[in-house]
């Protein structure tokens, strides 16, 4: 004999985190500018909303990005700062501590980055602090990204 209660409906889980679905909604409005936009304004609003640490490293991350990699175009990239080659494809990006409540913020690199050396390498790198040996080896890796 089968059962006729019924049972209560699950609860949904939630796939996607309220940063993680705001994050893609920022990547929904920067596809509709478009490419040849200049995004500097956008990156300089994102990195003007950020608090303590991680508006100081994005600032930092910003002038040297400028000065290693001048061919490459500020832009937002999942609401987060982000530079771009000339095919619009993401060179590197800032991920703030805060968006995610990580522990730490992280500089990172796409596949647009010609950083392959060898069979392995690094593609994202944790920041807790920004001195000049950072800014230096972050200098380097974004030359080299660039090509």
């Amino acid at each position: 004999m089968k059962s006729t209660t019924k049972k209560a409906p699950a609860k949904a889980k939630k796939v996607f985190s309220e940063d993680e679905l705001e994050a893609m909604q920022a990547a929904k409005a920067e596809r509709k500018k478009g490419k040849d936009v200049d995004l500097e304004p956008d990156l300089l609003a994102k990195v003007a909303e950020l608090k303590g640490l991680d508006r100081e490293i994005a600032e930092k991350l910003h002038k040297i990005v400028k000065a290693a990699g001048p061919s490459l175009k500020p832009k937002t990239w999942y609401g987060m700062p982000a530079y771009a080659d000339a095919n619009d494809k993401i060179v590197c990006f800032f991920t703030p501590a805060g968006k995610f409540k990580s522990r730490y913020a992280s500089f990172g690199f796409n596949e647009a980055a010609k950083l392959d050396d060898g069979n392995m390498w690094p593609t994202s790198f944790a920041l807790t602090k920004l001195g000049d040996a950072e800014e230096k080896k972050i200098a380097a890796l974004v030359k080299k990204a660039v090509g």
